[in-house]
């Protein structure tokens, strides 16, 4: 017999997955966000939330929106997965708070501070050579080149395996999604390199002066073995790259998008981490994160079922116009905070600092050798299941 609470829910036909929405995602947010409260995705038979008080207080509520059975759409505790599952991202209290509280021990201001010395330096030179060619792909060429160059030496990662450490991740994000032509295409471009990849983050691979080591010198004194501190660095890696990559790119289109935004940052280039932010909400990089309910969740007089996945719609929360005032609009005025591009509660992303700096220093570098930037045609998403980002961004600038 269907519950009649059960029944209530919205019914979401259109494939957040398909190529032809990845390609347009809005239109998915937007649907969602039309749809109802509660709503389900049949051909996955996958719980959704789009509102943005519903999604904040599911970041919230661990306890019925458990992270241990996995955040993608596999439930990890029933199903083998490719790789070790990760012991700060899948992992519910207690045991979560001792990985946390390593990853919050080493990411301290002090720590960051001659890090931020070495991002602008590598970022200033990079703007300043792709600005005087007039013409050139911001996304290919400074939002992926960047962090490429910079996070692996902040970890310590062997320089000769970093595309590897590139392609390791790319499999990691669609491998949160269903098992399509996408994750196919990833598992199969992976499996040479998925073993070089695990013993090159080993402490004996990396180089004494990054924060690699300083995760093993810490999860050692804890108590915590050398295999959780190589998933810790794993972890920390993905977390660093793609999603930074593609806040950094969207950035930039959205500020060469609105000529009257970029001229504000150039004249005053602190206002980086603003354009940063509202980006954050206005394309969310990291669209979807996965729950498993713990028990049966009523909701707006909608029962989610006990172990049943639901994905949290981060991109579509953060243009919800109850919570934000015209939300498709680009605008560094406007107050962004309380948007949940990088989660709320116990489970916020631990590494947005290091996030935060890598766009701030992009950007600024970006804003002192650039006068004008405008696009020079028209930008390409990349296709990857749980990310949005772009895999081309043709712009023109005016070299200062």
């Amino acid at each position: 017999m269907i519950n009649d609470a059960v029944s209530a829910r919205a019914i979401i036909e259109m494939d957040p997955f398909a190529e032809e929405t990845l390609q347009n995602p809005g239109a998915f947010d937007r649907a969602a966000l039309a749809a109802g409260p509660v709503l389900y995705l049949p051909q996955y038979d996958l719980w959704a939330l789009a509102r943005h008080d519903l999604v904040k207080s599911a970041f919230v509520d661990w306890r019925r929106f458990s992270s241990a059975s996995g955040t993608g759409l596999t439930n990890i505790r029933k199903a083998a997965v490719w790789r070790r599952p990760s012991v700060i991202l899948e992992n519910d209290p207690p045991d979560h708070g001792r990985y946390r509280k390593i990853m919050a021990s080493v990411l301290t201001g002090a720590s960051l501070e001659p890090i931020r010395a070495q991002f602008a330096e590598t970022a200033d030179a990079l703007a300043a050579r792709l600005v005087a060619q007039g013409e050139f792909d911001a996304a290919k060429d400074y939002a992926e080149i960047f962090p490429f160059i910079v996070v692996p030496t902040m970890l310590g990662l062997p320089e000769e395996h970093r595309e590897a450490m590139l392609t390791y991740s790319e499999l990691n994000f669609n491998a949160m999604g269903p098992d399509n032509f996408l994750q196919k295409q990833s598992r199969a471009k992976a499996a040479p390199i998925i073993d070089v990849v695990v013993e090159h983050c080993r402490r004996e691979r990396l180089s004494d002066d990054g924060l690699g080591a300083q995760i093993y010198a810490a999860c050692a004194q804890a108590g915590i073995d050398d295999d959780d501190a190589a998933v810790l660095v794993r972890t920390f890696f993905s977390a660093s790259m793609d999603t930074t990559m593609n806040g950094i790119g969207f950035t930039i289109q959205s500020l060469a998008e609105c000529p009257d935004q970029w001229a504000m940052v150039r004249e005053d280039p602190s206002l980086a981490k603003a354009a940063f932010d509202e980006s954050l909400r206005h394309r969310s990089p990291s669209p979807y994160i996965g729950r498993t309910t713990a028990c049966d969740v009523e909701i707006e007089g909608v029962t989610i079922p006990a172990e049943s996945k639901v994905l949290l719609l981060v991109g579509a929360a953060n243009r919800d116009p109850i919570r934000f005032h015209d939300p498709d609009r680009f605008d560094l005025r406007r107050n962004s905070g309380g948007h949940v591009a990088f989660g709320v509660g116990i489970h916020a992303c631990i590494g947005q600092m290091v996030a935060k700096l890598e766009a701030e220093m992009a950007l600024e570098a970006l804003a002192r050798h650039a006068v004008t930037i405008e696009p020079a045609g028209e930008p390409r998403y990349q296709m990857n299941n749980w990310l949005r980002g772009l895999s081309s961004l043709p712009v023109r600038a005016k070299a200062a």
